[in-house]
């Protein structure tokens, strides 16, 4: 058992390691006033137990019990988040490994659900709490209406809650590089991955018309009706309506709306080659591109202007630094920036990490200017509007 104190120690360097040992000096009769409390630097532990008539073994005992009753009643880390549902096994795994590892399972509680279970959820459990205490320490998902919207995380961003804490100060080559910054230039919010959007073509269902290559492609009117959006995965459906917007305006997203056949879960759109109604394209995480049978009509393509991407985020709150930083290393550890490229296809922000793609497989991003200089809840919403307008 670690030793706490060594007899020959003064009172007053005793309670500067151990602030608990405060309360049981002045129990056995120990006034720690200012005054004494000066005195105590010249008083050894061995001179105030034989003034006070108290054992080594009663004074051990006393500070121990104080010392098991605080951490009985250290309030525990909360830990909220949305996973990709293709790694959520493999993270949770990991996650109860390094918890029991690390003796953090009494340290945290934690709720992190799969995204197919969807953010209504983690919205309830913000929506109306204006008190930083009454939100979580540690917050883990996709989402910039989550993230940016105001009423949300975003009115905790704006008081400045939040803190990078990651350590990282550049990302790895893939995020910055001459064409895009991924890193928040403020410091408030950490990425530590994307989701990328990229097209599934049917061949069979082209009938003569050359595969889209690029999102400009997509939008042209021979695609009209020929598109299967991701409408229910909400973040990365929110992504590509922003980025839409911002390089096409509000036509585009129009445009978009005109091209939508049929919403489908990723998992059916890899297979809509068999359906009746069969999409030329669709929109989908790159992940489930993976899932194709080799040498069928189904060929994915990795845009040319660039894969939109939804950023998984790491939020971590700015005055619980210390106490989370041991959660935020784990998430933005090599372990897991393997899970998340290798096993899940959404590629890591970690510095020095190879996601093993080619430099043609580029990214598009709306940039932290455009996010700063507009209400980005605002903008959905403008464009939810639109892109049901093109559908009518």
């Amino acid at each position: 058992m670690k030793k706490l104190f060594h007899m020959d120690q003064t009172v007053y360097d005793i309670i500067n390691a151990i602030p608990q040992s405060k309360r049981i000096f002045e129990e056995i009769g120990f006034k720690l006033d200012e005054a004494n409390l000066a005195m105590s630097k010249k008083i050894t532990l061995k001179m105030a137990l034989a003034m006070k008539k108290v054992t080594a073994e009663v004074f051990e005992e006393k500070l121990r019990s104080a010392l098991e009753e605080g951490t009985e009643n250290q309030e525990k880390l909360r830990l909220q988040g949305v996973l990709p549902c293709p790694v959520k096994i493999p993270l949770l795994e990991a996650y109860s490994a390094w918890a029991e590892e690390n003796d953090m399972n009494d340290k945290v509680d934690y709720e992190l659900q799969a995204a197919s279970m969807g953010l209504d959820w983690l919205v309830d459990a913000i929506d109306g709490k204006d008190n930083d205490d009454a939100i979580a320490d540690v917050f883990i998902s996709a989402g910039f209406d989550l993230f940016f919207d105001k009423n949300l995380i975003g009115k905790f961003k704006d008081k400045g809650v939040f803190k990078d804490i990651t350590g990282f100060d550049r990302f790895n080559k893939d995020f910055d590089n001459e064409e895009m910054s991924l890193k928040d230039p403020d410091g408030h919010y950490s990425i530590i991955a994307v989701v990328p959007a990229v097209f599934l073509v049917n061949t069979d269902e082209l009938n003569g018309r050359t595969a889209p290559r690029t999102w400009e492609d997509l939008l042209k009117p021979e695609f009209e009706n020929s598109v299967s959006l991701p409408v229910g995965d909400f973040d990365l459906f929110n992504a590509i309506l922003i980025n839409i917007y911002k390089k096409y305006g509000e036509e585009g997203v129009r445009k978009l709306g005109k091209c939508m056949m049929m919403d489908m879960h990723p998992a059916e759109m890899v297979k809509s080659h068999r359906k009746p109604q069969r999409p030329a394209v669709t929109i989908m995480p790159y992940f489930f591109t993976k899932m194709t049978k080799n040498g069928g009509p189904m060929e994915a393509v990795w845009p040319a202007d660039g894969a939109i991407i939804s950023p998984i985020f790491l939020l971590s709150k700015a005055s619980k630094s210390e106490e989370v930083k041991p959660l935020v290393d784990f998430f933005a550890s090599q372990e897991l920036a393997e899970i998340l490229s290798y096993n899940g296809k959404f590629p890591s922000t970690r510095p020095g990490f190879d996601n093993m793609l080619s430099p043609d497989q580029k990214y598009m991003w709306i940039g932290w200017d455009f996010i700063k200089e507009n209400d980005i809840n605002q903008i959905i919403k403008t464009c939810e509007k639109l892109f049901d307008e093109g559908r009518q």
